[in-house]
């Protein structure tokens, strides 16, 4: 390649991160926000949820298409539509004050969403085969460092102003991300003469992928997980005897804990997985992810909570980024954006499902118990990708996608 790799990932980390911790400088208290900004008073878990939920619906159903169009004209275009999109629609946000306005504008964050995809996927066309797997999990920590940095800057703007001006903070630095994937971001000798693919046909294509349907699923299974928890942290944090006046502080340092392990050890997960296989990595993250969900429920205090979601992050760093190493090895060059369009469908989806059924869970049943539940389905998981031998098939589908790219 006539550029470096590697400064191609050094800017797009650096725009992932930028993202990631708009996203997360306001999100995680959206409960707080519905309620002290927005007047929701009564089922404020389901509001929670659905308020998490409907924007990750609506970006389900529109990234295929937004992958669709990655491969036809770059994921560099895909960068800067999204990235200045979501700057707009954070500081429409600071306006709002009616709480169906609210769901409003976040359906419309998830139909123009679609940065952190575009860039995974620019990384696994733009990088040297051998070293996809690698690049990846480095961009994972992109994500997870924004997780940090993100609810700490949300819980002392929240704090010492209010929930809404956060969404300011959100706006600017998203602007940022936008500005570095205008004039930063390099995608080589991209193929604009190609016709582009109807959305249907993806679909159909990708279904003749077992193992990349799989990896769908797991991606689905593994984002779930995560998002299920997310609108109850705050509430199970009030539950524990946290100050309200203090509880966005100490939901934005729980939420950093997993952060923190996964900037860690998704580095380490990367490169234990060049060589002992992905599908290996997969295997323990998911099964130390499901021990440590379990864990959570004996627990009562907060200093412990957030050591043990520190402990937990720190196996459940190596999951997402080896699903996507394995989507990498299966899916030949030229089909990459479209699969990570269906990858980030499922895991939108997943996202969707998960806020809302985490409420609906956290509104009749102890939330201590959404942990057990959590738990039990991450060992499945686990079971299940030994039980499939999902290697195997790896293996067998990244032959046939070796042959179709040389073909």
């Amino acid at each position: 390649m006539s550029f470096s790799w590697k400064r191609n990932l050094i800017v797009l980390w650096v725009g992932v991160f930028f993202c990631s911790t708009a996203y997360s400088i306001s999100i995680p208290f959206l409960s707080i926000f519905l309620s002290d900004q927005l007047g929701v008073t009564s089922h404020l878990e389901i509001w929670s949820g659905v308020s998490f939920g409907i924007t990750f619906l609506a970006s389900a159903l529109i990234s295929p298409y937004w992958g669709s169009l990655a491969d036809k004209y770059g994921r560099k275009p895909m960068l800067i539509r999204s990235g200045f999109s979501l700057a707009a629609l954070y500081l429409i946000n600071f306006f709002v004050h009616d709480p169906y306005v609210f769901i409003v504008v976040r359906i419309l964050q998830g139909l123009l969403a679609g940065f952190v995809p575009a860039a995974i996927a620019m990384v696994a066309t733009n990088t040297p085969e051998e070293k996809t797997g690698y690049a990846l999990s480095i961009m994972s920590t992109a994500g997870a460092t924004g997780s940090i940095i993100g609810p700490l800057i949300g819980g002392v703007v929240s704090y010492y102003s209010s929930n809404r001006s956060a969404f300011l903070f959100s706006a600017v630095i998203v602007l940022v991300s936008a500005l570095i994937a205008t004039f930063f971001a390099k995608e080589e000798n991209f193929d604009r003469s190609a016709a582009r693919s109807r959305v249907r046909d993806d679909i159909r294509e990708a279904g003749k992928n077992r193992a990349f349907i799989t990896l769908l699923v797991l991606a689905g299974i593994s984002t779930f997980s995560v998002m299920i928890l997310e609108p109850l942290l705050p509430i199970y944090l009030l539950d524990m005897g946290i100050a309200k006046n203090t509880a966005s502080l100490s939901s934005g340092i729980v939420f950093s804990a997993v952060g923190i392990a996964t900037v860690i050890m998704a580095p380490q997960w990367g490169r234990l997985g060049s060589r002992k296989g992905y599908g290996f990595i997969l295997f323990i993250g998911l099964i130390g992810g499901g021990i440590g969900n379990i864990l959570q429920y004996f627990v009562s205090g907060y200093v412990e909570f957030a050591i043990l979601r520190f402990a937990y992050g720190l196996f459940y760093a190596g999951v997402l980024p080896s699903v996507n190493a394995m989507i990498v090895q299966v899916i030949e060059p030229g089909f990459r954006g479209r699969a990570f369009g269906l990858n980030q469908a499922a895991s939108q989806l997943a996202t969707m499902a998960g806020p809302i059924i985490g409420g609906l869970l956290g509104a009749f049943l102890p939330i201590r118990w959404v942990f057990v539940i959590n738990g039990i389905m991450l060992l499945t998981a686990a079971v299940l990708v030994k039980a499939n031998k999902l290697e195997s098939k790896v293996d067998s589908a990244r032959s046939g996608a070796k042959a179709a790219a040389q073909g």
